[in-house]
């Protein structure tokens, strides 16, 4: 880093010295005075004020993750609280402030953002693990001393660790449940003024009525006997309801918690956003086992510790959801039934039919958006004008026009050439670059509709792709293509069958360093959980939506990712029953000049081949719908079948896997 505020570049034109500054983007607290850049935040102020508070509250310092008290993936900007405190706007983090010290914890993909917008109060900690925050807290908290947290910004996991690696150190957490750092954000964004609404009768088989049943099925039959369900991830009350909001960027969430019992039916939410129509919906008025009673959502806590108090009963949670501050008030231990999801999470991921057909309907016209910006890139890249940006805005754009379209699923990621070799980058002002012909070009992006979410990624080039960019590529479609067309018994797990995405990469020494899929969501969250290729993720049954994501990244040059949706769905064996496969409902062509046949097996060449006739028989009458011809005409030149000429006639990669890995399966089918 260069210690001079400003860099001078100076040139001779005839007898013209022209100047230009450059802006040095990094901070340098080594500086006297220190040097901030423009994108710095002042925080002396909320740090003064912060610190006020601590004195009383007799803690030496005092914890402030990045998450929400759902402990969702996004998080609406009122709860920022990291953000606000630090200046620093990355997605993963955790600060800690003590009387005289304060610092930031995040991964690698934020240290250069981090030093772009910290000012010198903070230090920057390059690790995020809860062992590297504890080692620092015992440095700087002295022995006795307690380190106050909101619980309801800790999972259960979180709060163990902590207690696990501070416990022998004389060091203690303290849990205090009224947000400090909402105590001096005066200028904290309000709750949204949007009403919550349900979703229309087309896009529902089961009532919400029929749905409680179901969870109160689940209850009785549960041996451990519990007699209520406390829900505390977003998707899980919305889902239960049919209910959808407008809370969270890119996801239809609203503020919420459920109780439910064999009997009663208490909903969280800030009740002045539930409209008259919604309460009649919700049989808000009336007393019995399928009355809905509207409760403050700010009163969880308290009513909580009511019900608990009652003889007799147990509260079945969640853990990987439920807060500590709800998780501390379900006392004595027999009053508490745990599992890692909620049967709500577990039934919520298996689709029933209609959630099935109209999902794979929104995957339909979503493609027709996805060819609509790769043909208009085909044709306006080469003219060197558009950009990172400009892509980004163009498919959000293609979205907004089909039916239903209720926005983005996630913040487009938009990357070419070494920006694409950054996974999870996303565009920016001032990290767009120009699209050119001579750069591979990623496009990870999806779509919310009132029928389903999509989440798809494309890889491109407009010009001539390298031999090993065309290899890269190549396997990566092969990982894909292997899991989406391999067959295994019900029940087995997706870390079992991971490894096939990565077979063809690691016969070359490649790899990719982020997950293969996970579940996407009914007009829900993109990321839906418990579905996917993770080992925490539960086992794959027939109706459950997951991405198919390899990848390949080669740093500073160029990033490959094939992300496809596909559903299990059974399918017929020789001898076995109750087997499955996956279904692709994702429906763009890969691009053809980045594929090399001859690698592929006829095994994966015929699915390929499968794979365009369905694009053809699916895609083809939507965009006649819509008088798309000339984008049609693109379509069926992009799916034109690939000849078997040249084609590995090799044993597949799958089928060495699959030996490697049958006993492994035959122990991990529940």
């Amino acid at each position: 880093m260069l210690s001079c505020v400003w860099l001078l570049a100076l040139w001779l034109t005839g007898h013209t010295v022209a100047v230009v500054l450059y802006e040095q983007t990094e901070r340098n607290c080594s500086l006297s005075p220190p040097y901030l850049p423009s994108t710095a935040v002042n925080t002396t102020l909320q740090l003064q004020e912060l610190r006020e508070l601590m004195r009383p509250l007799n803690i030496s310092a005092y914890i402030i993750p990045g998450t929400d008290a759902h402990l969702s993936e996004y998080i609406a900007p009122r709860d920022a609280r990291m953000a606000f405190m630090t200046g620093f706007t990355g997605s993963a983090g955790t600060a800690i402030v003590t009387p005289t010290k304060a610092a930031l914890w995040t991964d690698s993909r934020y240290w250069v953002q981090a030093e772009r917008q910290l000012d010198c109060n903070w230090e920057l900690e390059k690790d995020v693990s809860i062992i590297s925050i504890a080692e620092w807290l015992i440095s700087e908290v002295s022995p006795g001393c307690e380190i106050g947290f909101d619980p309801f910004l800790f999972s259960l996991q979180t709060q163990e660790n902590y207690n696990m690696n501070l416990e022998s150190s004389n060091r203690s957490l303290k849990s205090i449940p009224v947000n400090q750092v909402d105590q001096v954000w005066t200028t904290r964004p309000p709750i949204p003024i949007d009403n919550i609404s349900h979703l229309p009768d087309r896009v529902i088989q089961r009532s919400w009525q029929i749905k409680v049943e179901d969870i109160r099925n689940q209850m009785r039959n549960n041996p451990y006997e519990p007699t209520a369900v406390l829900l505390s991830a977003l998707d899980e009350t919305a889902w239960l309801f049919n209910l959808r909001g407008n809370d969270i960027p890119y996801n239809p969430f609203f503020y919420s918690y459920t109780l439910l019992t064999m009997d009663q039916i208490w909903l969280f939410v800030h009740t002045h956003r539930v409209s008259e129509e919604l309460k009649v919906y919700l049989n808000a008025s009336c007393e019995g086992p399928l009355c809905v009673q509207l409760k403050e959502y700010d009163t969880v806590r308290d009513n909580l510790k009511e019900y608990v108090a009652q003889p007799g009963v147990k509260v079945w949670i969640g853990t990987e959801y439920t807060n500590y501050a709800l998780y501390e008030i379900i006392t004595p231990e027999d009053k508490l039934l745990t599992s890692s999801y909620s049967p709500v999470l577990t039934t919520k991921a298996v689709k029933d039919e209609t959630e099935q057909r109209i999902l794979r309907d929104a995957h339909v016209r979503d493609a027709v958006a996805v060819i609509q910006l790769l043909m208009w890139l085909e044709k306006a890249v080469p003219q060197g004008k558009e950009t990172e940006l400009t892509a980004s805005e163009y498919v959000n754009k293609c979205r907004r026009k089909q039916k239903d379209s209720r926005g983005p699923s996630f913040e487009t990621i938009s990357a070419s050439g070494p920006n694409a070799a950054l996974a999870h980058y996303s565009p920016s002002k001032e990290t767009s670059r120009n699209l050119t012909v001579d750069e591979m070009y990623l496009v990870d992006s999806g779509g919310q509709y009132l029928d389903g979410t999509t989440d798809i990624t494309r890889t491109v080039h407009w010009g001539t792709p390298t031999a090993m960019q065309k290899d890269a590529f190549t396997r990566v479609l092969m990982g894909n293509i292997e899991i989406s067309r391999t067959i295994f018994p019900s029940g087995t797990r997706g870390v079992n069958m991971e490894m096939l995405g990565r077979r063809a990469l690691w016969e070359v020494g490649l790899n990719y360093g982020h997950g293969t899929g996970h579940g996407v969501g009914n007009y829900f969250g993109v990321h839906e959980w418990p579905v996917g290729f993770q080992g925490n993720n539960i086992p794959f049954r027939s109706g459950m939506f997951t991405s198919i994501e390899p990848g390949y990244y080669k740093e500073n040059d160029f990033g490959i990712r094939i992300e496809d949706v596909a559903v299990v769905v059974p399918v017929q064996t020789k001898y076995g029953h109750n087997y499955m496969t996956f279904d692709t409902v994702s429906l763009v062509p890969y691009d053809r000049k980045l594929i090399d046949t001859s690698l592929l097996s006829s095994e994966q060449l015929r699915w390929l081949n499968n794979y365009y006739e369905t694009i053809r028989r699916l895609v083809g009458p939507e965009l006649d719908k819509q008088k798309l011809h000339e984008e049609k005409d693109w379509m069926l030149k992009h799916t034109e079948p690939f000849s078997a000429s040249g084609s590995s006639a090799s044993v597949c990669s799958s089928s060495l896997t699959l030996i490697a890995l049958t006993v492994t399966l035959l122990h991990n089918i529940n």
